[in-house]
């Protein structure tokens, strides 16, 4: 190769690294740009939650005491209209804390170390004990492993899968069983039900956000199935479920083992 042509290769290199370097540059700027709207974003959603939040508590603490110091003064109107706030306040309230959780997986301060299920489902069982006492469900479980994950995420996703199979059970006894198993570097965990089951035809539906197979008849909001998904999915994970009508249904979800 001669001078000139040797010249020529050197000079398209540089040229080459340079629009590189400029690339580079540009990528981190857009980068730099996306935290920042990522945190001013993440601080507007809490400032808003917590607002919300004493709103709703002065709406709920303020029709209970005007229930209570109106007792035996209010007509039956009135009083269905105090329940119909007290109920819409109890509702966003949840609505509320389940929009900050699906939010807030995955974000900053969260992260994975070895996390002793059993643990993460007796905490998980104190959530739900209301609503297991209220039902008088049986929830029973084997002996469950520790693994690589974030202790109150996984809280989250057993209390939800719990407090689903309880609420649309459908029966007076509901029962709940929480299982493991291994699975190569994973271990399957599983939360089956005794419940009517979901037909195949809709279960690709139930990890949706804001998704609801059934009406009013049943409380929620359709977030606690996405939280699931979004939180096993932030352990480099997945969950699925497997039902037939009639035959009660299984929630799957695999966790790294902390092996």
């Amino acid at each position: 190769m001669g001078s000139s042509d040797q010249n020529r290769a050197e000079d398209a290199i540089e040229r080459l690294r340079k629009a590189l370097d400029a690339e580079t540059q540009a990528c981190l700027d857009v980068q730099r740009k996306l935290d920042r709207a990522n945190a001013e974003f993440e601080e507007f959603v809490s400032m808003a939650a917590h607002n919300l939040r004493q709103s709703l508590r002065d709406v709920a603490s303020f029709s209970q005491l005007m229930a209570e110091t109106n007792a035996g003064r209010l007509d039956s109107d009135a009083g269905v209209f105090l329940d119909r706030i007290q109920d819409g306040a109890a509702s966003m309230q949840s609505l509320l804390a389940d929009v900050v959780d699906y939010w807030a997986t995955g974000t900053d301060g969260q992260q994975s170390s070895p996390t002793d299920m059993e643990a993460v489902l007796h905490q998980a069982l104190l959530s739900a004990d209301k609503q297991i006492t209220e039902t008088s469900a049986v929830v029973t479980h084997d002996p469950l492993p520790t693994v690589c994950g974030d202790f109150e995420i996984l809280a989250k996703v057993l209390h939800h899968l719990i407090r689903n199979a309880i609420e649309y059970c459908g029966t007076p006894s509901p029962r709940v069983h929480i299982s493991a198993r291994r699975a190569g570097v994973d271990w399957v965990f599983s939360v089956e039900d005794n419940g009517p089951g979901i037909d195949p035809a809709f279960q690709s539906r139930v990890f949706g956000v804001f998704k609801r197979l059934h009406g009013k008849e049943h409380p929620g909001n359709g977030l606690g199935l996405a939280f699931c998904k979004k939180a096993i999915e932030w352990h480099g994970r997945r969950i699925w479920m497997e039902s037939l009508p009639g035959a009660g249904s299984t929630f799957y979800f695999t966790l790294p083992s902390a092996d």
